[in-house]
């Protein structure tokens, strides 16, 4: 069973309503998009000033890749950060450059796959176990709780070399961040008036100056050590361009690893077995052909596009898809859109564990802003599946799956589950 959205009607998009996303509802309006108006403009709520969606592979790829036309340095996500606050908020998304460049330098090594294979595989395999394990004491639990939210945060405690126990925080943090415009995780909704007094801070978020803190904290007890976890490499390596960390880039730097490391990864693994539920005929495919699940992560990755979008601003005026960009308009690519373009995925609603050449937009393909940690993302999809799948025998809802309310992060907060085991 394929599930193909419900068409929306072009004068009744609103990429911005994100109680339509928590619905499920966004790839109708996407799907309306690609095939009537692939570079729309979505007006805005004051004080935005609106933006271009671009919704057709192409033309996503188009933008993603020119740094020099549609920049990241004016910031990549919706909201207009104030020029006075901009250096006090940028992060490595917010570069571009040589600076990206050296900023990216700093860790890139560690995320190599030779690296990941030799520092990590076996650690990462014998935590899934462990993970599988444990959740499959019950016939019925949740999902994210017990599998896809738990599994990537232990790997990011190995990454930064801090105890398990204080895992449950960084999840907290995680969500009270990424998912900042749904009450359920957060009490300071991007959308509500009370935002203005964190405007200065990233995700306008007050939970981001406890993260900061801790991550400060880490730093200081690991300068001049010889530690080779994540923390201790940005408390003393030099950036290529011999620009040191200021706090404010460690601060940043930190956030990021706090959010990538867990929210991202985490999605894609829920999203890709809700998928498999909704299409039992993949999940057949791969219970009996477990040596499929290795070349199909691609398809996973495509198919749960764990965020929708990320924003660029043109730097002069210029065509896109037929329309007149003009100097300092907001550009918003929506990568999960792209992943269900039709004319690069045939039938591209269905999760087909035998699609071959998956050329998805899920970590930014080749752009210079490609995600850092795309080859641990997919040892840990690649070595969750293979551990779960060819242990269940069934698999089904048990409840209502709670989508997170938002149109950035394409998340699961409830997903309740029962299975029976094999044997």
């Amino acid at each position: 069973m394929t599930i193909t959205p419900e068409p929306v009607a072009l004068d009744q998009v609103n990429l911005n309503d994100l109680d339509a996303f928590q619905r499920g509802e966004g790839w109708g309006m996407l799907h309306t998009l690609r095939n009537e108006d692939p570079v729309h403009w979505q007006e805005e709520e004051a004080p935005n000033h609106g933006y271009w969606a671009v919704t057709r592979y192409e033309d996503i790829w188009a933008v993603d890749k020119d740094s020099e036309t549609f920049t990241s340095t004016d910031f990549v996500n919706l909201e207009e950060v104030e020029d006075e606050l901009r250096d006090a908020r940028r992060s490595l998304l917010e570069t571009d450059g040589t600076r990206h460049q050296a900023l990216r330098k700093l860790i890139q090594r560690e995320f190599a796959p030779r690296n990941l294979m030799k520092n990590y595989e076996a650690f990462l395999r014998e935590l899934t176990k462990n993970t599988v394990d444990e959740a499959l004491k019950e016939d019925s639990f949740d999902f994210v709780e017990k599998i896809s939210a738990d599994f990537p945060i232990q790997v990011l405690a190995r990454l930064l070399d801090v105890p398990r126990e204080h895992t449950p925080q960084l999840i907290a943090w995680g969500n009270e961040m990424v998912a900042n415009t749904d009450p359920e995780y957060t009490e300071h909704l991007l959308d509500s008036p009370e935002s203005e007094k964190y405007k200065h801070l990233p995700f306008r978020s007050p939970t981001v100056l406890d993260v900061w803190e801790y991550g400060r904290g880490l730093r200081d007890e690991r300068v001049g050590g010889d530690g080779a976890d994540l923390v201790s490499i940005l408390a003393n390596k030099m950036p290529e361009d011999g620009i040191p960390l200021s706090d404010t880039d460690f601060n940043q730097y930190f956030s990021l690893l706090v959010i990538a490391g867990n929210e991202t990864t985490r999605h894609a693994i829920s999203q890709t077995m809700l998928a498999l539920i909704q299409q039992p005929e993949a999940l057949k495919a791969l219970q009996e052909q477990p040596e499929l699940i290795g070349p199909a992560v691609e398809e996973f990755l495509r198919i749960a596009s764990p965020v929708y979008h990320f924003r660029r601003t043109a730097t002069k005026d210029v065509e896109l898809g037929g329309k007149q960009i003009k100097q300092g308009d907001k550009v918003v690519m929506w990568f999960g859109s792209g992943n269900r373009d039709e004319s690069v995925f045939p039938d591209p609603y269905r999760l087909d564990p035998t699609r071959t050449n998956v050329d998805h937009m899920t970590f930014g393909k080749g752009s210079p802003h490609l995600c850092l940690g795309n080859n641990l993302a997919r040892m840990e999809i690649k070595l969750m599946f293979e551990e779960l799948l060819p242990r269940i025998d069934t698999v089904a809802l048990n409840g209502d799956v709670r989508r997170v309310r938002s149109n950035f992060v394409n998340g699961i907060g409830k997903f309740p589950i029962t299975i029976t085991k094999k044997g």
